[in-house]
Formats: structure tokens, C-alpha cells, sequence
């Protein structure tokens, strides 16, 4: 059921989206040309490791840390706006079509994150990874969080991450298709 559910909302998206989507990647090409997208390594369900696809918010070619705090040179004019508004995020609903990804479910991670906590992802990943959840709604702003950090690697690793990792747990044990609705209502919300 879950899974038709995102089937039918991801392509509905895709299609009612696609004038803002060309929107996108135009002032993508004009602000900082080719590629449009970013696509990342990902851990998804069962540990299966996918590319998340994303607009590109960022420089080609810039190394750096695997997070981004608010202000990161790294990031471009309109890729700035991109992430404020969560847009960057529009393409995964290809993931969804894909079956790589669902509407809702814990946020992937990358990999190296994912090893550090492998003992806590056993129980999250036994659910697809989502576009959003309760710890999206809770850490929207979380590069500025983190931008406030003296550390702010650590503070990822040390109580960004672990406090995702709670949420993360509440949603697998208690996941349905009304929480689910709730979810993405929420995280509605505090996109508006």
C-alpha cells in the first residue's frame, strides 16, 4: 500500500512539478552552469547503497566535508535559495519512482556516517529511507545549528546525528499511513 502511495504522489509531483523543475535547472545552468544535478552516495533499505539525486546547490569539484554549515563558500547564489527552501531536494522523487527511496521513512546517509552508528541503522534500514521525516522536521535549520558549533563535525557526530538516530528509531517502530500523512502535512507546514 505504502508503496503505491509513493508511486502514485512521486510521478503526480514529477509532472506538476516539471514547469518549476525547468525553472530550476535553468537558473542552475545560467548562475553556474552544467551539471544540474548532484548525485551523492546514499545508504538505503537493507544497507543497499543508492545515488540520491539533488539540484546542485554547490561548486563543481569542491572536496571538503561531508556537512554544510550556514555560509559555506562552497555553496552557490541560487543554490543558496535552493537550500533555504528545500527545492535542492525536488528530484528525489525520481528516487522514489525508482523504488530507492520512499515519501517518508529516515533521512538516507552517507555511508562513512552510516558506519559509525551501523549497530542503530540495522532497525532503520529495515524501512526505505525518505524525502522527509520527523527529524527533517525537527533539524530544518540544521546548518545554522551547526554553523553555531565551535566544532561543528563533532556536534554532528556527537548530538546532531544521535538525536536523528531517535527519531528515526520512533518512526520505524511506530510508522503508518496516517503518520505518514501527518509527516509530509508537517513538513509542509514548515516549508510554507
Amino acid at each position: 500500500m505504502k508503496r503505491v502511495f509513493d508511486v502514485v504522489l512521486s510521478a503526480l509531483a514529477l509532472i506538476l512539478l516539471a514547469p518549476v523543475l525547468l525553472v530550476i535547472a535553468i537558473a542552475i545552468i545560467l548562475d553556474t552552469g552544467l551539471p544540474v544535478f548532484y548525485r551523492q552516495d546514499r545508504v538505503g533499505l537493507h544497507f543497499h547503497v543508492f545515488k540520491i539525486l539533488k539540484f546542485r546547490s554547490m561548486h563543481q569539484n569542491n572536496g571538503g566535508s561531508l556537512i554544510t554549515i550556514s555560509g559555506d563558500p562552497r555553496v552557490t547564489g541560487v543554490g543558496k535559495i535552493l537550500r533555504i527552501t528545500k527545492l535542492d531536494e525536488l528530484p528525489q522523487f525520481w528516487n522514489v519512482l525508482l523504488g530507492d527511496m520512499s515519501l517518508v521513512g529516515p533521512r538516507p546517509e552517507v555511508p562513512h556516517y552510516v558506519e559509525l552508528f551501523k549497530n542503530r541503522y540495522s532497525l532503520i534500514l529495515s524501512v526505505r529511507p525518505g524525502i522527509t521525516d520527523l527529524a527533517s522536521i525537527e533539524f530544518r535549520n540544521e546548518e545554522q545549528v551547526l554553523r553555531e558549533s565551535h566544532e561543528p563535525l563533532k556536534a554532528y557526530i556527537e548530538e546532531v546525528l544521535p538525536a536523528k538516530l531517535d527519531l528515526a528509531d520512533k518512526y520505524v517502530r511506530n510508522h503508518s499511513v496516517i503518520g505518514d500523512v501527518l509527516i509530509l502535512f508537517r513538513t509542509a507546514l514548515k516549508l510554507i
